[in-house]
């Protein structure tokens, strides 16, 4: 294992140092190759790991979602959400807070950002909170925490890249972060009741709004709600591929923002220019992992650890739970995407062998995802939530997101115990 923990240090190093993860991992996969293949074929190896990425119509896929979300985003839906969530729960204890989670879910589905949505939610939820007399820390927390989902309930970036990294059918993972993001978001909603029946003072109730009210609140909201249905449904029923669907998706937005009266020239460029500059950044750190992989793939550490588990006769379940734990220690300290491209050349044939399947082993990577966003010290959530409210101290901040992180544990045990709540969806859908 000699080469693979060198090169893992090696990665580990820059990354600590801050060098740009793609860097990173392109310069430690090239010389890995190079001291074990020779120069000549480690050229060969980067060169045709780069044509064939830029070439391989799957990849279409994550610009074409990147541009649904920035077009949505535009579109201003994330209000509308918010207020129809509002209007069915902001009467309860805590409410205001639920429906804050409610609107997160909503808005991630179709944004599939987790940075975005708690960006967008902080200036749409944050004031009618801070009227209403909550807790910055319950509010933070909420915010903070309803982000995360945006990267489990599809379409997911986070899903795609695991799909393309290692062939698992994106449509499967889709499917199967369905009911685990429904589950998270509902125990987000039972975790702000019980704070605020053990200390109502965290967030009052708000008054109750009438049905008229509702359903004028809703009727703002169906657009995005035919698009998640059209885009998803289409991809579940077979009426056309993921990326047909993520094509259908981004001229659906574009559609909604037209109509809404929230494009023009200058706006249009930007979303264009901001959905280009995503994608390359997502390509590069793409191509930089696949040449890591390539690399780990040229080691031993793969076999080595299922010589270790097999020679020790550690039982499958041991070894996922000292997986989870390690993913959760990095996810305190790394950046997110960071740790699953590092990760999985070494893990996931680890995992694939043992028999786990990996649609479900793609889904509990991404609530270890999530649960890193939201945990101290380096959470990327918590920070904008933060950097967005500078009337509240780090601490609230953090004091806020802990009850939920402990509820994304308690979600991932669920999730390691009983595979079928993320696996009956796709099995259920034949897909």
């Amino acid at each position: 294992m000699t080469e693979a923990s060198l090169g893992l240090l090696a990665m580990l190093i820059l990354a600590f140092a801050r060098v740009p993860l793609a860097i990173a991992m392109g310069l430690v996969g090239f010389a890995g190759l190079w001291w074990m293949r020779g120069l000549n074929p480690a050229m060969a190896s980067v060169t045709s790991t780069v044509y064939e990425s830029g070439f391989e119509y799957t990849l279409s896929v994550v610009p074409l979602f990147i541009l649904m979300g920035n077009f949505v985003t535009r579109a201003g839906m994330s209000r509308e959400l918010y207020r129809a969530a509002y209007t069915m729960v902001g009467h309860f204890r805590g409410g205001l807070g639920m429906a804050t989670v409610m609107a997160c879910a909503g808005f991630g589905s179709v944004c599939g950002s987790s940075i975005a949505t708690a960006a967008t939610m902080t200036k749409v939820a944050y004031p009618s909170m801070k009227e209403h007399g909550y807790s910055g820390q319950l509010a933070a927390g909420a915010i903070a925490a309803g982000g995360t989902l945006g990267i489990l309930i599809p379409p997911s970036t986070i899903l795609v890249i695991y799909g393309l990294v290692t062939e698992t059918n994106i449509g499967k993972l889709f499917a199967a972060g369905f009911i685990p993001g429904i589950l998270a978001m509902t125990m987000m909603c039972l975790t702000i009741a019980f704070l605020t029946w053990r200390k109502p003072e965290l967030g009052p109730a708000a008054e109750r709004s009438s049905w008229a009210e509702r359903i004028s609140a809703f009727k703002d909201v169906w657009a995005v709600a035919v698009l998640f249905v059209v885009v998803m449904g289409g991809i579940y029923g077979g009426v056309f591929t993921t990326t047909e669907g993520a094509g259908v998706g981004a001229f659906g937005a574009f559609l909604i923002a037209l109509l809404r009266g929230a494009l023009n020239f200058k706006v249009t460029l930007e979303i264009l220019t901001d959905s280009a500059r995503t994608t390359g950044m997502l390509f590069m750190i793409l191509v930089g992992a696949l040449v890591f992989a390539n690399f780990m793939n040229f080691t031993s550490m793969p076999n080595d650890l299922k010589n270790l588990v097999s020679s020790h006769n550690i039982s499958p379940m041991t070894v996922m739970i000292f997986i989870c734990a390690i993913y959760i220690i990095l996810g305190a300290a790394m950046e997110e995407l960071s740790i699953v491209l590092l990760t999985l050349p070494v893990f996931f044939p680890l995992v694939v062998s043992l028999g786990f399947d990996p649609v479900w082993f793609g889904i509990v990577i991404v609530l270890v995802v999530m649960i890193g966003l939201i945990s101290p010290p380096v959470g990327m959530n918590m920070f904008v939530v933060r950097n967005m409210l500078p009337e509240l101290s780090t601490a609230t901040v953090f004091k806020g997101v802990m009850p939920f992180v402990y509820t994304l544990v308690a979600v991932l045990a669920l999730l390691v115990a009983f595979p079928q709540i993320a696996l009956f969806l796709p099995q259920a859908l034949k897909l």
